[in-house]
């Protein structure tokens, strides 16, 4: 489509002009908004992430003052987002801008995709709306309305597939105007071109749309076949002791690591009251009363990207025959640590936790 590569840019910003979609971002050139708004929305829908940008800026003004934070704040400010690895990612790249560059952001693309936790496409987004250079964004949006205009059936996540999209997306940006168009191309896959629903007939490429044309826009973007899952079972013990909760914090490198967490066992079946009692965790413990299988507080299921979790969580009185291996809270204070969002929940159902301050 030789054509509409040409006028691609010209349609897609006479379309832009005309759109209100408000965002506290939209039309920032500061690096480090632009940076943090995109890191947060990776994984997070702008209505969830919104709160959580404004508490970031109101705590962590610039790169300064998040490069001297403490990991244990940015994380428990993160509480709830999920991916955690984004965050420890932030406050590794804020130090390195500190260190390297002086405390000034970068303003080259290279220089950008060099920190920890930056992709070509928050490297390519900050790059263009801080700095006016034409690098292309690819991220859901744009590859949705990529692959159905000009009719990609290559897989969009598979290494060839992207390689193709990113080519094709380098050569429709607007050179004069790259911020703007990258903000547009990004806008009209968010409101026009959606996942279920695509509407169509309010698309500046409607005529030209292939996947229209074929009248099967939903089938693109083509997805390579995914891995199943890997299932597991975790018991989560609320060890409680005079109104103080046992936590411990997640420092493997595994599912939510650096936040806290109640003891575990993890096991390939689900655990009965008395299977649990059997092992070493409580050994230097005496529980009160006679736990039976009221205990069992809740199961939940819990899906991350490559993970299926069934988490079962017990409540148990104890007193400690020495000092507890684990961190013991108050439960008005456990508003102070970051917990997955599991826990979090049943800490609020069971608990009355009220979560951050």
């Amino acid at each position: 489509m030789p054509d509409l590569e040409i006028t691609f840019s010209q349609r897609l910003l006479r379309w832009a002009r005309d759109l209100d979609r408000p965002m506290p971002w939209k039309g920032e050139r500061d690096p480090y908004k632009i940076w943090l708004s995109e890191i947060i929305l990776q994984q997070t829908r702008v209505a969830q992430g919104r709160p959580y940008y404004e508490r970031f800026l109101a705590r962590f003004p610039d790169i300064k003052a998040l490069a001297a934070a403490e990991e244990d704040e940015v994380i428990r400010l993160w509480q709830g987002l999920g991916y955690y690895t984004r965050a420890r990612n932030l406050l590794r790249a804020a130090r390195e801008i500190e260190n390297r560059f002086e405390g000034r952001f970068p303003d080259q693309y290279e220089q950008i995709l060099s920190l920890p936790g930056i992709g070509p496409y928050t490297a390519a987004a900050i790059a263009s709306f801080a700095f006016g250079l034409p690098h292309a964004v690819l991220d859901g949006n744009v590859i949705r309305v990529l692959t159905r205009i000009f009719g990609i059936d290559e897989a969009s996540d598979k290494s060839a597939g992207r390689a193709r999209l990113q080519k094709l997306a380098g050569q429709l940006i607007d050179r004069e105007a790259p911020g703007i168009y990258n903000q547009a191309i990004m806008d009209l896959g968010a409101t026009l071109c959606l996942p279920l629903n695509p509407r169509c007939r309010d698309c500046p490429f409607a005529s030209d749309c292939t996947a229209r044309l074929q009248g099967n826009p939903t089938a693109y973007p083509v997805k390579g076949k995914r891995r199943e899952k890997r299932k597991r079972i975790l018991h989560y013990l609320a060890l409680e002791e005079n109104q103080r909760l046992a936590i411990r914090k997640r420092d493997e490198k595994d599912i939510w690591q650096g936040l806290y967490e109640f003891p575990l066992i993890e096991s390939g079946k689900a655990l009965s009251v008395r299977e649990l009692l059997k092992y070493p965790l409580l050994e230097h413990a005496v529980l009160q009363g006679a736990p039976d299988e009221s205990a069992h507080l809740q199961s939940v299921r819990h899906e991350l990207t490559h993970q299926s979790l069934e988490i079962r969580f017990f409540h148990f009185q104890v007193e400690w025959r020495k000092p507890s291996p684990f961190e013991m809270i108050a439960i008005d204070k456990l508003n102070k640590f970051a917990f997955p969002k599991p826990i979090e929940n049943l800490l609020k159902e069971k608990f009355l936790y009220l979560g951050l301050d």
